[in-house]
């Protein structure tokens, strides 16, 4: 157990009773956090504050209380009460050598597996086959793979499933354009790239037809708006004099404003994409050639759907090769999936679904389509089209029926764009109402575990200099790239002279430059965006993938120096003694290892992972300037610090291993 778990569980039966409140006492315990800083302590308890109010006491009364009440006297030195009722724990450096000392001879370096293990689905990555792997993608595959990692490692039970993308509307964008368009010599040379071509082609000839559907829509929102914005001006005018009136009319002013100069923004950029498109002849010839090109694709997905015999073959052709070119990226991340049930795996239940929904008066009738309507949205959620064919919410509808029945899952997370929560929010109710008597469905967990977007400089989506989105294993290659440009030039600075031959430079780059864009990611809070860059990531100071790789390095540096043998060390008399400052911060640093895991699956982010990592490489750091390892004054010394150099070395490969990422022994 973590050393703030076990707070936690000290303070508990304390603030029951104080409180009299048991569903209120979960929000009182998270309010003991580790100290910001060691002058206050190792950990603070800061539940006084709030309980002024619900009590009707003084804080600094409450705390003494909770001091007096709770025992931690085997953990901790007497809790202190400061300020308007801060409680200060500073942890005993007793408990801290006896707990350190389990940990130093055991491989899960003292983390505990669940007492009761949970069965997780974890659904992440889920590319659509038929067109290379993009930057979109890194966010979801690496989030994903992370956290199936930890939750295994803490014991609990995970299948991840990879939800490919093999059946929807993309695929009758492709059929239509290998119908029409196909380049058969390019086709047969590279069968994805040729495929990703039809599908842009006939992606960008939809676009087109669609943008000149909306530019009428778009000019006669424009002059409502237009008019709207002349009648506040009017009221603006009517309001002089009354301060009240025309503060409340220049502020609806500046909404109308604001609002006219984004439609009028969002159509000259429509207009602009039409020229752009009408600048090439060859492109608006086959526009015009194809002016009922939505119709018919729409009509190739359906007779896909509806297992016609040419598109059905058409769909068998194209899949080897699409699944050989995905695999190939995910080799190169290291990850792999339990399962990877695409869409086409539910393919048989979908109508089935849909007649569930009829049946039992869930769904209704609306233009033609099958529909489920929600109090909660304005919109329905559409399960079945007019023209007979499914949608990605009947798949997903039909992938939740299967995974109660197959894996009897505890919860379902999808790792997905932060774009998707509606459609998230609509499934999840949906499936609540089908499900309701489904026991295995009462208790289920469904998270949509979304994340921003991946930005360039510009502070737009990340995109090549030709306005593409870029590709992931050209990401890849050019975060290689970088490190080995860095790898090589601190390699050719080393004293001593360079160390490493080529060979050995390209798979330390290799390991760094994807450990880097990995790091970059994770390190991120899920739910924002950030702006991506190859400079920081690869920085050898910060919180990179490289600052830890090297942190590691050093550590191995030390052994091969000094020709340590540490399992000679790790003998029965084997200790840490606490001696300096530095030491003490890194052996408490240590011993949070359990609390950063418990933080990464108790909302399934990744990046309290990685915030705890780069604490512990900072504290290593101070330790290695501040505490002489193989010079050390005494024997005894000495073998305590090789043994915290050990129990760092292997914390950080834990963690890193986590996160997907590996170590580089010599860097």
């Amino acid at each position: 157990m973590s050393i703030l778990a076990e707070l936690k569980n000290r303070f508990a039966p304390v603030l029951r009773d104080l409180t009299d409140d048991a569903p209120h006492v979960p929000e009182l315990l998270d309010m003991i956090r580790p100290a910001q800083d060691p002058k206050f302590g190792d950990y603070q308890a800061n539940f006084a504050m709030p309980l002024k109010a619900r009590l009707n006491r003084p804080p600094r009364e409450i705390a003494q209380e909770a001091v007096d009440r709770v025992d931690v006297s085997d953990i901790c030195e007497p809790p202190e009460i400061a300020g308007p009722g801060f409680i200060n724990l500073r942890i005993k450096d007793t408990w801290l050598v006896d707990r350190l000392g389990g940990a130093l001879g055991d491989e899960r370096l003292g983390i505990e597996t669940v007492g009761s293990p949970r069965t997780f689905v974890v659904d992440y990555s889920a590319p659509n086959v038929a067109k290379p792997m993009h930057v979109g993608h890194i966010r979801s595959t690496v989030i994903g793979d992370s956290i199936c990692r930890t939750l295994r490692f803490l014991g609990h039970r995970v299948v991840s499933d990879n939800h490919i993308g093999d059946w929807g509307t993309q695929f009758g964008m492709i059929i239509y354009g290998y119908k029409h368009f196909l380049d058969a010599k390019a086709y047969e040379e590279d069968a994805v790239t040729e495929l990703a071509r039809l599908y842009k082609l006939v992606r960008k000839i939809l676009d087109y037809w669609d943008g000149k559907q909306k530019l009428p829509a778009g000019d006669q929102k424009i002059a409502e708006l237009e008019t709207a914005v002349a009648t506040v001006k009017q009221k603006v005018e009517d309001a002089a004099g009354d301060k009240k009136a025309e503060k409340k009319a220049g502020k609806e002013l500046r909404r109308a404003e604001a609002q006219l100069a984004d439609a009028k923004k969002g159509q000259a950029e429509l207009v602009e994409k039409i020229e752009d498109f009408e600048s090439s002849p060859q492109q608006l010839a086959l526009a015009t050639e194809h002016a009922e090109i939505g119709q018919f694709v729409l009509e190739e997905t359906a007779k896909l759907h509806a297992d016609d015999p040419e598109n059905i073959e058409l769909w068998k052709t194209f899949m080897p090769a699409c699944r050989e070119e995905i695999e190939r990226v995910y080799g190169r991340l290291d990850i792999k999936f339990d399962y990877e049930y695409g869409e086409s795996f539910y393919h048989d239940r979908l109508a089935p679904v849909v007649e569930a929904f009829k049946t039992e008066g869930l769904a209704e009738e609306s233009d033609g389509a099958q529909c489920v309507f929600f109090d909660e949205f304005d919109t329905p959620m559409i399960i079945q089209k007019r023209d007979g064919a499914f949608l990605y919410a009947t798949t997903d509808l039909a992938t939740i029926q299967y995974r109660l029945e197959t894996w009897q899952p505890d919860a379902i997370l999808y790792v997905v764009d932060h774009r998707q929560s509606e459609h998230f929010g609509k499934l999840f109710a949906a499936a609540r109402q089908w499900l309701a008597d489904d026991e295995q469905f009462k208790d289920l967990e469904l998270t949509h575990v979304k994340f921003g977007t991946v930005l360039g400089e510009d502070g737009r989506p990340f995109k090549t200099r030709a306005g593409d989105t870029v590709g992931l294993e050209g990401l890849l290659d050019e975060a290689v790239a970088r490190a080995l440009k860095v790898v090589s030039e601190n390699d050719d600075r080393k004293p001593e002279g360079a160390e490493f031959s080529d060979d050995d430079r390209q798979t330390i780059s290799e390991t760094v430059g994807i450990a880097a864009l990995k790091y970059a990611d994770l390190s991120q809070n899920r739910e924002s965006d950030y702006v991506f860059s190859y400079d920081k990531m690869l920085a050898l100071n910060g919180n990179t993938a490289t600052y830890m790789q090297y942190a590691y390095a050093r550590v191995r540096n030390i052994f091969a120096k000094g020709n340590v043998d540490i399992q000679s060390i790790k003998g029965v008399d084997a200790a840490v003694a606490l001696g300096e400052p530095a030491e003490r911060a890194l052996t408490l640093e240590l011993l949070k290892f359990a609390d950063a895991l418990e933080s990464v699956v108790s909302d399934y982010r990744p990046n309290q992972l990685t915030s705890y990592l780069f604490d512990l490489a900072d504290r290593y750091s101070t330790f290695y300037q501040n505490c002489p390892v193989l010079k050390a004054d005494t024997e005894a010394q000495r073998n305590s610090r090789l043994l915290l150099c050990d129990l760092t070395a292997r914390t950080l490969k834990q963690g890193l291993a986590l996160l997907g990422i590996s170590v580089i022994e010599k860097m």
